[in-house]
């Protein structure tokens, strides 16, 4: 009879993993059998299995280079004892829907794409997961998946597009959209629109300014859910490989430490994104993925502490769609790190674990500021001296709606209302001249359950820019696009699609927006109106669209899906109801 010669001491045990349960033991022979067929081997069923799951198409720049920078993460996993295994999920991207039919489909692929994760990950019951992500959607998509999942996990971003060119002036998608309404006015001709269409977008990566994406890939930073430098990387930029082979060998750290995605989506971490969202001068759609993200961790935290963030934070970065730059002269003026460390600074953020292994104020005592940058300056010397945007109430918007404060520095905003019960009746107005000056546009029945999924009015605001129509507001209890900026608000609560008080307003009523007071009030009595009131009809919706307005929750609570999601904050002091 033979012994073996080695202590217990000396043999290495594998440590006890999720994927166990379908590698593991003579009953497990099929499940193997499988796995080696697509590539294990002996050695293998002891490393963590960990997914990456891609939101790659060739339909858009902001994706169609998510295949290449997979391979990097795929090596960075293997390099540090860990096996891959790729899946792929969806995206609809926002800049082709938008202003069709289509882009009601871009809110709702936010929730696909996390139940996509979700299903691929437990299916399996893999150790850990990177997600490649692109346009907006995916990006708070992806945090929502772990936040849900709470296993090790990290959001790993595709980068920003650079900018294009016209003549001298550097340009980004947010010019087209312009070029749109300037062509409608007739201001330039159709070779002068064709030469804005074709410069924009030069190449692979996302909406260049502080738009959705990059928005919410600073916020994931910032948050430590994604790795701290990670996600400034351009696109096309020579450094992005070596970023993507990091997650790889990150993600195997934060299985074999137990590190779940949870340590890393807290109270804290939320506030500390949103703070940054503000120093940013970021999309308002950060609102509600930062809700969103929330309510799938359990974490207590909502709108009002988004509008709190922006109260105490001042806008430090003077970036598009208000300001002067893009992201890539963000990343090449020291980036996220450098922002951090602007907020760590002045006390705006507090520290906390990131997916790097560090704290956050570790990294961001790491920022590299490039001599005689001018795109981040300091709390002490603003480039705005209050947050992005703000939460306010009043009488339209008993719930609350989402107000952006970048690109102007308007206050209050009295006029008539003119309403329209779509997004293209809006746009074509806007285009004949129907609407203009003092003004105050009304777009309903466009919010979570209405569209349903809640487009964005990009089309409209640029069309307003275009035809240099300033002295407008705009609201609507659909979403705007993070390129939008102007005196609108959006996220309107509730929706007029459930009798929401939006709908309840004319043609011609007085409204008036005052930011100090955090009111949109109209000269009109609503609840007389209310007890003639017949709800209008909702458009026809079939297949994931008709599911979708069964389940979706109000803007207010992150528009989620999930059962029984946290109520809206509305805080007492504000509360309003409608006039008698």
């Amino acid at each position: 009879m033979t012994t073996d010669s080695a202590s217990p001491a000396d043999k290495k045990v594998a440590p006890a993993r999720r994927s166990h349960v379908v590698t593991k033991g003579p009953s497990r022979a099929a499940a193997r059998s499988y796995l080696r067929a697509a590539g294990m081997q002996d050695e293998d069923f002891d490393k963590p299995m960990i997914a990456i799951v891609n939101t790659w198409s060739t339909v858009t720049p902001c994706n169609m280079h998510l295949d290449k920078l997979a391979r990097d993460v795929r090596a960075g996993i293997i390099a540090a004892g860990g096996y891959p295994v790729d899946f792929n999920t969806i995206m609809v991207t926002d800049g082709i829907s938008m202003g069709t039919p289509g882009m009601k489909a871009s809110l709702i692929s936010r929730e696909v794409v996390a139940d996509s994760i979700e299903l691929a990950v437990e299916g399996h019951q893999l150790d850990g997961v990177v997600c490649i992500v692109g346009c907006d959607k995916t990006i708070p998509a992806a945090a929502m998946a772990l936040a849900r999942m709470d296993i090790p996990g990290l959001v790993y971003y595709g980068g920003t597009i650079l900018p294009g060119v016209i003549g001298t002036k550097e340009v980004s998608v947010q010019e087209v959209f312009e070029a749109i309404g300037a062509h409608g006015a007739g201001t330039i001709d159709d070779e002068q629109l064709k030469m804005v269409e074709k410069a924009v977008c030069p190449g692979a990566g996302a909406c260049g300014g502080q738009f959705t994406a990059n928005t919410m890939a600073m916020a994931l930073s910032v948050m430590g859910i994604s790795p701290m430098g990670a996600n400034d990387v351009p696109a096309v930029d020579p450094g992005k490989p070596a970023e993507g082979h990091r997650c790889g060998r990150l993600i195997v750290e934060r299985v074999n430490a137990g590190d779940n995605a949870r340590k890393f989506i807290t109270r804290d971490s939320l506030m500390n994104a949103a703070v940054a969202v503000s120093a940013s001068g970021g999309s308002t759609n950060a609102v509600m993925h930062l809700t969103a993200i929330a309510a799938e961790a359990g974490v207590d935290f909502g709108i009002e502490d988004c509008h709190q963030a922006c109260v105490d934070t001042p806008v430090i970065c003077d970036l598009k769609p208000g300001g002067r730059f893009l992201a890539s002269h963000l990343f090449a003026a020291g980036g996220t790190r450098l922002v951090a460390q602007r907020l760590a600074q002045s006390g705006n953020i507090v520290d906390a674990p990131t997916v790097t292994g560090r704290s956050l104020f570790a990294e961001a005592a790491e920022a590299d500021e490039a001599p005689g940058q001018l795109v981040v300056t300091s709390v002490a010397e603003p480039v705005m001296e209050r947050g992005s945007y703000a939460v306010i109430y009043g009488d339209v918007a008993p719930e609350g709606a989402i107000i952006k404060l970048t690109g102007h520095k308007v206050d209050v905003f009295e006029g008539p209302a003119c309403v329209f019960d779509s997004e293209e009746d809006a746009f074509h107005a806007v285009q004949d001249g129907s609407v203009g000056e003092g003004d105050v546009i009304i777009i309903r029945y466009e919010g979570p359950k209405g569209g349903p999924g809640m487009r964005e009015m990009l089309q409209v605001t640029a069309a307003l820019k275009g035809r240099s129509v300033n002295n407008v507001a705009l609201l609507t209890d659909g979403r705007f696009s993070g390129a939008s900026y102007g005196f609108v608000a959006g996220h309107v609560s509730p929706e007029a699609a459930v009798g929401g008080p939006i709908a309840l307003v004319r043609d011609g009523d007085r409204i008036r927006i005052d930011v100090t007071n955090r009111r949109i009030d109209v000269d009109a009595d609503l609840a007389a109106r209310r007890k003639d009131f017949v709800l209008k009809p909702m458009t026809e919706a079939h297949g994931v669209f008709a599911k979708y307005r069964a389940s979706v929750a109000s803007a207010s609570q992150g528009a989620v899906t999930i059962p029984n999601p946290p109520p809206a904050q509305i805080p007492a002091s504000i509360k309003a109801t409608e006039k008698a």
